[in-house]
């Protein structure tokens, strides 16, 4: 079993409020959604403007393990309404 590990910080454009943070939250997620992942969002909840989300990819074959990661960030710095701030990406072998 093959585990791709993303974190990603992002920084969201025009957010004044967490309602707004939220919308654009979400959108993303959905985007994202038809790729088979799992998305959370692990840290900075509090804040309007950033969010940190964790995405994880479970396979059986590491070569779409990291074409996934690789698609899911070209998905975030594509992203209009946002911008990466930083991201921290493992693939474990178990």
């Amino acid at each position: 079993m093959v585990i791709g590990i993303l974190k990603v910080r992002i920084r969201i454009e025009g957010a004044c409020s967490l309602k707004e943070k939220r919308k654009v939250l979400k959108s993303i997620k959905d985007r994202l959604g038809h790729l088979n992942i799992s998305v959370a969002e692990v840290d900075d909840q509090d804040l309007w403007q950033a969010s940190t989300l964790g995405i994880a990819v479970v396979s059986n074959d590491s070569q779409f393990t990291n074409t996934q990661m690789d698609k899911i960030m070209d998905f975030f710095y594509q992203h209009t309404y946002s911008e990466v701030i930083e991201s921290y990406r493992e693939v474990v072998h178990i």
